[in-house]
């Protein structure tokens, strides 16, 4: 799968947001026939669009060329879309100009960036780039989320984690608003990004491989979720409600830098605490560790050094003992 189907999308995305509506929902008599799909029918749309049936079911059937945005903004109210939903429709249906396809070279974080995440002590936070891939984090976010350094580059990705790696699903208390959100999210930077090779082949490896996954994409749920509340039920601390933001570079809208917290007296807040001496503890360990290794193989080295030197002086010594003792004879 090189790229998505836009025309396709824009017709599963309409259909979806359709079925959702009853007729009580929108001001319309249900004469109790029989409904052979759930939702509004074509024609019901249609009419609360101010649009002919047969130009309406044509968006559907993927031939939306040259629709104006006064159609699309009556047929966003019509399916009493929200301003995320309206904006995914008008990406969907009223594709930019296509772009260069998007390097495969990983994103780069700014070094002032890592430092500032370097310095945050107390604060869980990694920053995302495209699809959703964490292309930073500092020490306590990989305690509170995993150690995304052991990960090869390609599998640090919030939405391949989600699905695919047992660790993170057991860590989230509610992970089924979690991978709904996180699947949202994608959907919605697929209207923006259909030519992204990379999320095609993402797409495609979570559809093979989780059945879950494959449903929440096929709903076309789209969200832009940039606060709120997550319940972790961490291995090494227990439950805890941290709250996140998420702060858009200003430089490039595509890196996000995800923030947590925890309420200021709660349990949570203890919790993290513990988790954050912990991981200072064990950074410390490693240090040691590293600078005692370090001096053992400078000592080792030295050794051999003065090894070295004491076998050169007896072999000079040797040759240099050699002729007197033939002068001597």
């Amino acid at each position: 799968m090189d790229q998505l189907d836009q025309r396709a999308c824009l017709g599963e995305f309409l259909r979806s947001r359709r079925a959702r509506l009853r007729p009580e929902d929108v001001g319309l008599t249900d004469y109790g026939r029989r409904r052979r799909v759930p939702g509004l029918r074509r024609e019901e749309l249609a009419q609360l669009a101010g649009v002919s049936v047969a130009y309406y079911t044509r968006l559907e059937q993927r031939d939306g060329h040259n629709v104006s945005a006064e159609v699309l903004e009556a047929i966003a109210r019509a399916l009493r879309l929200d301003g995320t939903e309206r904006a995914h429709l008008m990406d969907l249906a009223r594709p930019k100009a296509r772009r260069r396809r998007q390097s495969r070279r990983p994103q780069q974080v700014r070094p002032a960036l890592r430092t500032l995440m370097d310095a945050m002590e107390g604060v869980p936070a990694y920053l995302v780039g495209h699809r959703q891939d964490v292309i930073g984090w500092n020490r306590l976010g990989a305690a509170v989320f995993g150690d995304f350094g052991a990960l090869p580059a390609a599998e640090r990705n919030l939405v391949r984690l989600m699905f695919l790696d047992p660790a993170t699903a057991e860590l989230y208390g509610e992970w089924e608003c979690q991978a709904c959100w996180v699947v949202s999210n994608l959907r919605l930077y697929a209207g923006q990004h259909p030519d992204d090779e990379q999320l095609s082949a993402l797409v495609g490896e979570l559809s093979v491989k989780n059945e879950e996954f494959r449903r929440l994409w096929a709903a076309h749920t789209v969200a832009d979720k940039t606060h709120g509340v997550k319940l972790l039920r961490h291995p090494l601390v227990g439950e805890m409600r941290l709250s996140f933001e998420t702060l858009t570079l200003p430089d490039d809208p595509s890196q996000a830098l995800v923030t947590f917290h925890a309420e200021p007296g709660s349990a949570s807040e203890d919790a993290l605490r513990l988790l954050a001496s912990w991981d200072a503890q064990r950074t410390a360990e490693k240090a040691a560790e590293k600078a005692a290794g370090m001096a053992a193989g400078m000592a080792a080295g030295m050794a051999v050094e003065r090894a070295a030197e004491k076998a050169s002086e007896k072999s000079a010594g040797k040759k240099a003992a050699g002729p007197a003792a033939g002068q001597a004879v």
